[in-house]
C-alpha cells in the first residue's frame, strides 16, 4: 500500500481525534466540576465561607454515602451514616479513609446530591473534595465536611417535599504529585568502584 495523500489525511485525522478525546478525558472531571458549579446540575450543592442567616426549628434528614473507583485501594466511608439536623444549622460530619497498602497513593474526591431539588439548597462551607488528598501506606484519616441546608428550601416549590438528603462522595485514584512519588522510590544503593 503506498503513502497517498488520501492515506495521509486519514491518519492526520485519526491522530487529531485520539488527540481530542485524551484531551476531553483529561480535562473531564475540572470541567465537570465548573459546569455542575455553575449551573448547579446534577445535585450539586452551593458553596458559602460561612453558615447561614436563619435556623428553622423543623428538621431534616442528611444521609452520607461513600464509594470509590473499582480497584481503588483504600477504604473508605462515612463516620456516621446519617443525622438530623435543623433546617439552617451548621452540620459537621466526617468521611474516614484508609491506605492498606504498602505505597502512598493520591485520590480526589468528586461529590453530588440526591435528591437533585435539593441541590442547590444544600450548602457546604468546607470539604475535602476536588482537592488531592494522599495517603501513606498504612495512614488513616478523617476529613471533615461543614454544611447547612438552606432556609429557603422550605418554600421552593419541588424542594419543600424534600425530607432526606444524601451526600454522596466517590474517591478516585490520582497521579502521585512527582515529590512524593519520589519519596517513595528505595534510595539507589548502586556503587561505582
Amino acid at each position: 500500500m503506498s503513502d497517498t495523500p488520501n492515506t495521509k489525511r486519514t491518519v492526520r485525522q485519526l491522530l487529531t481525534v485520539v488527540f481530542v478525546m485524551g484531551a476531553l478525558a483529561w480535562a473531564s472531571v475540572p470541567l465537570y466540576d465548573l459546569f455542575c458549579r455553575v449551573t448547579g446540575f446534577g445535585g450539586v450543592p452551593a458553596i458559602a465561607d460561612a453558615g447561614a442567616d436563619r435556623v428553622l426549628d423543623q428538621t431534616i434528614k442528611i444521609r452520607f454515602d461513600a464509594s470509590k473507583e473499582r480497584d481503588f485501594p483504600w477504604e473508605f466511608k462515612p463516620v456516621a451514616h446519617e443525622m438530623d439536623i435543623r433546617i439552617g444549622e451548621t452540620g459537621l460530619a466526617f468521611y474516614e479513609a484508609y491506605n492498606p497498602t504498602d505505597r502512598p497513593i493520591a485520590g480526589t474526591a468528586s461529590y453530588n446530591v440526591a435528591p437533585y431539588e435539593a441541590g442547590g439548597f444544600f450548602t457546604k462551607i468546607d470539604c475535602f473534595c476536588f482537592e488531592l488528598q494522599v495517603l501513606q501506606p498504612g495512614e488513616r484519616v478523617q476529613m471533615p465536611v461543614s454544611f447547612y441546608v438552606d432556609p429557603d428550601m422550605v418554600t421552593d416549590r419541588d424542594a419543600k417535599y424534600v425530607h432526606t438528603i444524601t451526600l454522596s462522595y466517590t474517591f478516585h485514584e490520582t497521579d502521585l504529585p512527582e515529590e512524593q512519588a519520589n519519596l517513595s522510590k528505595p534510595a539507589d544503593t548502586t556503587t561505582f568502584n
